[in-house]
């Protein structure tokens, strides 16, 4: 599930929004009111339930051949997301939904356009379409999903590496295994 040219999608568990109003999120670190969307490349970065704390790691450009054998592993895939064991049963059963919008009517957010935002009022385009399977949209977009039992290690080498990482909802992840022994 991506947009097509000329759009951008929101993800949502909520299948009845008609009109999208700026607001500041709850996560958010500026005060400032949007109305998110993503593009192509990092749609798949929301095929999670909303709440699903998740890792993801891809090949870009300056990526060392040892970063992406040691994080990303044998073969030939060029990303990877994580996820904590205690929310495959959430990926698995989400009814999660893919809003379109006019890519024109937003802006790429932040210092690497990870996101899209606007700052007026948007109508999407049509009904929101279900996403669907989202392990299958994974599998047939050749990302690698991983469970883990906690998500950190994992964060701290792809951070850490010349991979481009992101990381959404971290808050969400069960603690550190330091944090679990203070």
């Amino acid at each position: 599930m991506r947009p097509a040219p000329g759009e951008v999608l929101h993800f949502s568990e909520d299948p009845a929004i008609t009109r999208f109003e700026p607001h500041v999120a709850a996560t958010a670190r500026q005060p400032e009111a949007y109305v998110w969307a993503v593009d192509a490349g990092r749609a798949p970065d929301y095929w999670f339930p909303r709440q699903c704390p998740r890792a993801m790691a891809w090949v870009a450009a300056g990526t060392s051949a040892e970063d992406r054998s040691r994080i990303l592993g044998p073969g030939d895939g060029s990303r990877v997301h994580a996820i904590e064991y205690r929310w495959l049963e959430a990926v698995r059963r989400v009814r999660l939904f893919a809003y379109r919008f006019p890519a024109s009517a937003f802006e790429p957010f932040g210092e690497h356009g990870h996101a899209m935002v606007a700052v007026t009022p948007v109508a999407p385009l049509g009904p929101p379409e279900p996403v669907g399977d989202l392990l299958a949209l994974h599998a047939s977009a050749g990302i690698q999903l991983r469970v883990l039992t906690n998500l950190w290690d994992f964060v701290d080498a792809a951070a850490a590496s010349s991979l481009g990482f992101s990381g959404i909802r971290l808050g969400n992840a069960t603690p550190r295994r330091s944090e679990l022994h203070a």
